[in-house]
Protein backbone atom coordinates (compact mmCIF):
# COMPACT_ATOMS: atom_id res chain seq x y z
CA UNK A 1 0.00 0.00 0.00
CA UNK A 2 2.89 2.61 0.59
CA UNK A 3 4.76 1.03 -2.43
CA UNK A 4 4.25 4.41 -4.24
CA UNK A 5 6.04 7.91 -4.62
CA UNK A 6 4.15 10.42 -2.62
CA UNK A 7 3.96 13.95 -4.75
CA UNK A 8 6.72 15.86 -3.18
CA UNK A 9 4.46 18.96 -1.36
CA UNK A 10 2.54 15.65 0.29
CA UNK A 11 5.93 13.89 1.60
CA UNK A 12 7.09 17.33 2.94
CA UNK A 13 3.70 18.28 4.42
CA UNK A 14 4.07 14.71 5.93
CA UNK A 15 7.74 15.27 7.15
CA UNK A 16 7.14 18.24 8.96
CA UNK A 17 4.11 16.51 10.34
CA UNK A 18 6.11 13.63 11.36
CA UNK A 19 9.14 16.28 12.90
CA UNK A 20 6.48 18.23 14.83
CA UNK A 21 5.06 14.54 16.67
CA UNK A 22 8.79 13.92 17.41
CA UNK A 23 8.98 17.14 19.25
CA UNK A 24 5.77 17.07 21.41
CA UNK A 25 7.29 13.25 22.23
CA UNK A 26 10.54 14.66 23.47
CA UNK A 27 8.54 17.15 25.01
CA UNK A 28 6.35 15.03 27.11
CA UNK A 29 9.30 12.97 28.04
CA UNK A 30 11.35 15.65 29.53
CA UNK A 31 8.39 17.04 31.45
CA UNK A 32 8.40 13.42 32.98
CA UNK A 33 11.93 13.33 33.56
CA UNK A 34 12.35 16.72 35.36
CA UNK A 35 9.13 16.39 37.28
CA UNK A 36 8.04 19.50 38.21
CA UNK A 37 5.03 21.63 37.09
CA UNK A 38 7.01 24.66 36.80
CA UNK A 39 9.56 23.13 34.34
CA UNK A 40 6.58 21.14 32.59
CA UNK A 41 4.53 24.94 31.99
CA UNK A 42 7.70 26.51 30.53
CA UNK A 43 7.95 23.15 28.45
CA UNK A 44 4.25 23.87 27.16
CA UNK A 45 4.55 27.61 26.41
CA UNK A 46 7.27 26.09 24.21
CA UNK A 47 5.15 24.17 22.07
CA UNK A 48 2.74 26.67 22.14
CA UNK A 49 5.10 28.07 19.90
CA UNK A 50 5.69 24.94 17.06
CA UNK A 51 1.70 24.30 16.89
CA UNK A 52 1.09 27.13 15.12
CA UNK A 53 4.03 27.46 13.02
CA UNK A 54 4.21 23.69 11.93
CA UNK A 55 0.27 24.50 10.92
CA UNK A 56 1.44 27.69 9.04
CA UNK A 57 4.40 25.85 7.08
CA UNK A 58 2.46 22.73 6.24
CA UNK A 59 -0.77 25.25 4.89
CA UNK A 60 1.89 26.73 3.32
CA UNK A 61 3.31 23.82 1.81
CA UNK A 62 0.13 22.73 0.86
CA UNK A 63 -1.06 26.02 -0.94
CA UNK A 64 2.49 25.92 -2.93
CA UNK A 65 1.30 22.73 -4.42
CA UNK A 66 -2.02 23.74 -5.31
CA UNK A 67 -1.02 27.07 -6.82
CA UNK A 68 -1.54 26.90 -10.61
CA UNK A 69 -3.91 23.47 -9.98
CA UNK A 70 -7.05 25.60 -9.02
CA UNK A 71 -8.56 28.71 -9.60
CA UNK A 72 -6.69 31.90 -8.11
CA UNK A 73 -10.55 32.86 -6.80
CA UNK A 74 -10.54 29.45 -4.64
CA UNK A 75 -7.06 30.05 -3.73
CA UNK A 76 -8.11 33.60 -2.38
CA UNK A 77 -11.17 31.36 -0.39
CA UNK A 78 -8.76 29.04 1.49
CA UNK A 79 -6.04 31.94 2.56
CA UNK A 80 -9.31 33.69 3.61
CA UNK A 81 -9.81 30.85 5.61
CA UNK A 82 -6.55 30.24 7.40
CA UNK A 83 -6.88 34.10 8.43
CA UNK A 84 -9.88 33.71 10.07
CA UNK A 85 -8.57 30.66 11.72
CA UNK A 86 -5.87 32.68 13.46
CA UNK A 87 -7.80 35.57 14.13
CA UNK A 88 -10.60 33.36 15.58
CA UNK A 89 -7.91 31.44 18.18
CA UNK A 90 -6.87 35.23 18.67
CA UNK A 91 -7.16 36.47 22.34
Amino acid sequence: MFFFLPEKHVLAMAAIRVLSSMIELAAAILMLKLNRVEAALKINATLALVGPTVMMMVMALGLWGLAGKIAPYKMLIIILGVGLIFYGVRR
